[in-house]
């Protein structure tokens, strides 16, 4: 996989038509048949990048392959701009970079090149390829670019250069073609068979700082190594009910690390959108508290470059080549400054959505040209901004750190009457402006307390069990425009030794907010509708700290320091250090259980006929390796595959002169993945991870499970979450939301895959499934099938009521959102070799169970539990007292087969790369 990210360092293809000017561009009538917008009619990605070629003949533009997709399509991306800007297009790009780096300039050579350079402004389209308007509102922009002479257009032209950039080749393929594919234009429809990204489907938008797809990578590369813009746009569909859309500005929280221009400058571009429509008659828009988006998350497109003091831009809008109706929603017929202008009901059509979205575009491109010094000066300042906090001593104002204050002053103030009523001393969790003066020696004892200050660096070392993994993570940085440092020899810092290949991250730089956002934990605030009431759920996640997720270990430092570093081009991807195999192995072969690639080499063996061990007991004297232990005896075939993968993947290999005693041989087993009708996003990243790893799998549906006879073909079966309904009323119900359709409103190849899981047909499949030998793993609430199969084990989320029956805990004494929790891990069972007594999961409303008296007797055991009411490690836990002691994760016997029922997200959108051993541990069988 890195050689294949590393061939993406050559510059990009630029497509130069022979004849420029001479050359007519056709409009999209002429291209296409149908004006961009016609009911009923959507353009295929064949047919656009036609398209595209053609506006290339444009000496107002210029085509960019920026790399392949999942699928094996050129990504474009067309850079439109004046004849004369294209020219010095390589010097504009190298301002925008300096600007945004910061490093080496003073403020008046930033003024200056402010001055000389052109604002670069990132458009894009089709990212979620059933929002159909995404991808048609850039073809219609690029024509628009490109043919029209009007004043602000030109103007535009000599003081912007645009990034246009499909997000979704593949996407725009598959949907188009399917709604086309109808003929009748009544019955036309988006709703596409399988995920309209080969993997992961609308989570394409929540893999921008791991990038683990192609498309990811490819416009992270022109986001934030190449271009850097100064603003970007992300185009998205489906606005909220009674309005026509919703963008800038957001709804608070905003994430702390941001530099303060960021969410200033956000509500500057979004107020231009926004009277842009109003001058024009548009009505419709929604901001703010009006809609759920807000700024606190990292990883989507639009998201990560706030990271990247870049000004990012979503807007959510209404459309379908299929005219629709706008809602009537009584509520939103109010203005106010969420809808300053309302719309009524009314039919609405394709076209209105691409003309609402141009209008966008030119109010973007219109405020970029009016204010491209400024612009451009703001991304030096806020980049300069984060060198100076990365080389001083800074405190980032964290709730943790208000509560401190707010804490510290109740314990040593005398109470009052005024306090008892929430007067103007009082404090507490919603006393917010009521609080009065507090003295000032309350922030100084806690944010100018040096154990609280921002980090200067983190060093991850190169010893460290696992540090494949952590090159991953540095790529993952790298990829995202991160500085990296890496030791050329040994060195030490603050009297500890690091060996040389270790990498340190330093603060100091211009996108320091990424940094300490992929390394610090998130402290989301606790967010509410109103002072007891409900929560607020958060857009996405509320902590996701990669480095937690990958199990990274690094060193956190608080002083400056220097050393024997050299720095890493920006965007260079690393590989783990090439090893050479053992020759003191007599014997054989061993492999940490806890080095992720060693699931790879292991595969790999198999397939090849080698012979492989596991080591209940591991060896010992060696703590690396420890309970299962990989065993491989010495043969050619172990030898020439061991050779290669040790260099190719960075995996360390132990030769031992002796056979370990106590092995048990394994081998591969016949795996079956869950998937649906329309596609199931969380199957689709376990599809993505058996490949990766060279696992074989097949995905199955409901109707093949429910047909029965599963053990002839599978030996273990895995429901991630969504696939398993609660038990009880209502318990047939998918809980995935994809519509099923009617066997006879789809083609014969797809009928196979409709259906769903249920009580009365699957569970007693899976059982006996189970009963003859059958493994099973279900993750998150596919653990509901413990309950239907009436497993000794119970909700832990409850409470008794009045009444004295369970129900379930109230969101207003417990919530946690996607984040991540510390849990205990029992390391000696099987199910858990290879991980650490203690280890970050993925939580998001996660399942949590408590074993009844008699779970021991009937063979049903622990594999992970919260051992402290404080769980918390990043992101959002209201009420998390409530985990104490609860299980996160159990193993149950099943006739001669096994449940594995994992509540936390243990694949987690090919983030949580610690956890990924808790499936593979079980993706193998002895004898």
């Amino acid at each position: 996989m890195i050689k294949k990210l590393n061939r993406m360092l050559v510059l990009p293809t630029l497509f130069y038509a022979s004849v420029l000017q001479a050359q007519t561009v056709p409009s999209p009538k002429e291209h296409f048949g149908f004006n961009i917008g016609d009911d009923y009619q959507l353009a295929n990605y064949t047919q656009t990048e036609a398209y595209f070629k053609k506006l290339a003949a444009s000496d107002r533009a210029r085509l960019v392959d920026i790399g392949m997709t999942e699928e094996g399509r050129h990504q474009y991306m067309l850079i439109v701009s004046s004849p004369e800007n294209l020219k010095k297009l390589d010097h504009y790009k190298d301002i925008s970079q300096k600007l945004a780096h910061a490093d080496a300039l003073t403020d008046e050579q930033a003024k200056s090149l402010a001055a000389e350079g052109k604002s670069v402004i990132w458009i894009d389209g089709g990212l979620h390829a059933t929002e159909v308007v995404g991808a048609h509102q850039l073809i219609e922009t690029m024509w628009q670019l490109v043919s029209r002479t009007d004043a602000e257009t030109m103007n535009i032209l000599n003081n912007d250069i645009i990034l246009l950039a499909h997000a979704n080749p593949d996407g725009q393929e598959l949907v188009s073609n399917w709604y086309m594919g109808e003929k009748d234009p009544k019955k036309r429809n988006t709703n596409v068979p399988r995920l309209w990204q080969k993997y992961v489907g609308h989570d394409n938008n929540r893999d921008f700082y791991m990038m683990n797809m192609k498309e990811s990578q490819n416009i992270s590369r022109q986001l934030f190594v190449e271009w850097i813009p100064q603003i970007m746009y992300n185009h998205h569909q489906r606005g909220p009910a009674g309005s026509v859309l919703a963008g800038p500005p957001y709804r608070d929280p905003f994430n702390y690390v941001f530099d303060p221009l960021i969410v200033t400058s956000i509500d500057a571009v979004g107020a231009a959108m926004n009277n842009r429509l109003n001058v024009e008659g548009k009505p419709g828009y929604t901001q703010r508290a009006g809609s759920q988006f807000s700024t606190w998350w990292n990883g989507g497109l639009r998201t990560t470059p706030y990271f990247h003091n870049m000004v990012g831009l979503l807007t959510e809008i209404i459309g379908n080549p299929t005219p629709e109706t706008v809602a009537l929603v009584p509520e939103r017929l109010i203005p106010n400054g969420a809808t300053p202008n309302p719309i009524v009901p009314q039919t609405w059509h394709f076209r209105q959505s691409i003309d609402y979205s141009v209008s966008l575009n030119y109010a973007v491109l219109d405020y970029a040209a009016r204010y491209r010094s400024e612009l451009l000066y703001n991304i030096y300042r806020m980049g300069k901004n984060s060198i100076e906090r990365g080389s001083t001593d800074h405190w980032t104002f964290y709730p943790k750190y208000i509560d401190s204050i707010n804490m510290a002053y109740k314990k040593e103030k005398k109470p009052s009457k005024k306090d008892s009523v929430g007067g103007a001393n009082s404090s507490g969790e919603f006393a917010f402006g009521r609080e009065g003066d507090i003295p000032a020696k309350y922030y100084d004892q806690v944010l100018k307390d040096p154990k609280n200050r921002d980090a200067r660096a983190y060093i991850i070392p190169a010893d460290q069990t696992d540090f494949p993994t952590a090159v991953k993570f540095i790529n993952a940085l790298l990829l995202s425009g991160i500085q990296v440092q890496k030791a050329t020899t040994d060195f030490s810092v603050a009297g500890k030794n690091y060996p040389a290949g270790s990498y340190v991250v330093k603060t100091d730089q211009a996108f320091r907010p990424h940094v300490i956002d992929m390394f610090e934990p998130q402290d989301h605030p606790n967010d509410f509708q109103y002072e007891g009431g409900p929560p607020i759920k958060p857009y996405d996640a509320a902590g996701w700290t990669l480095a937690f997720q990958m199990g990274v270990n690094f060193d956190r430092m608080t002083e400056g320091f220097n050393g024997p570093f050299e720095k890493v081009p920006y965007g260079s991807l690393q590989s783990p250090p090439s090893l050479n195999l053992t020759t003191n192995a007599k014997a054989g072969y061993l492999i940490s259980p806890s080095i992720n690639n060693g699931f790879i080499t292991v595969n790999d063996l198999l397939k090849a006929g080698a012979k492989v061990y596991r080591l209940p007991n591991g060896v010992t004297g060696m703590p690396e390796d420890g309970p299962g232990t990989f065993y491989i005896p010495a043969s050619v075939e172990a030898k020439t595959i061991l050779a290669k993968e040790t260099k190719s993947l960075g995996l360390k290999v132990t030769g031992v002169e002796k056979a370990p005693a106590g092995g048990v041989k394994i081998f591969p087993t016949r795996i079956g993945v869950w998937n649906t009708y329309g596609g199931s996003i969380p199957s689709g990243w376990v599809r993505w991870l058996m490949e990766q790893y060279h696992y074989n799998a097949q995905i199955i549906y409901p109707q093949e499970i429910d047909a029965g006879d599963l053990r002839k073909k599978y030996d273990v079966l895995i429901f991630v979450t969504g696939a398993i309904p609660p038990l009880g009323k209502g318990g047939d119900v998918s809980e995935f939301r994809n519509k099923q359709p009617s066997a006879d409103s789809v083609a014969a190849e797809f009928r196979p895959w409709i259906g769903k899981i249920t009580a009365e047909k699957s569970i007693p499949q899976l059982k006996k499934f189970m009963e003859s030998g059958g493994s099973i793993v279900t993750i998150g609430t596919s653990t509901n099938l413990a309950y239907h199969l009436g497993l000794p084990v119970h909700n832990a989320l409850v409470v008794n009521g009045a009444d004295g029956k369970e129900r379930p805990i109230s969101a207003l004494k417990y919530y946690i959102p996607g984040s991540l929790l510390s849990t205990r891990f029992e390391t000696s069972e099987p199910a858990n070799y290879g991980m650490p007594a203690e280890n970050d999961v993925d939580f998001d409303r996660s399942p949590v169970f408590k074993l009844d008296a008699d779970a021991d007797s009937k063979g049903v055991k622990r594999l992970a539990w919260f051992d402290t009411d404080k769980p918390l490690h990043s992101g959002w836990a209201w009420g998390q007292a409530y985990l104490k002691d609860g299980v996160a994760a159990f193993i149950a016997p099943v006739g001669a087969g096994k449940l594995y029922a994992f509540g936390p997200e243990i694949t987690f959108r090919g983030q949580s790369q610690s956890t990924f051993r808790l499936l593979f541990n079980q993706l193998y069988f002895s004898k």
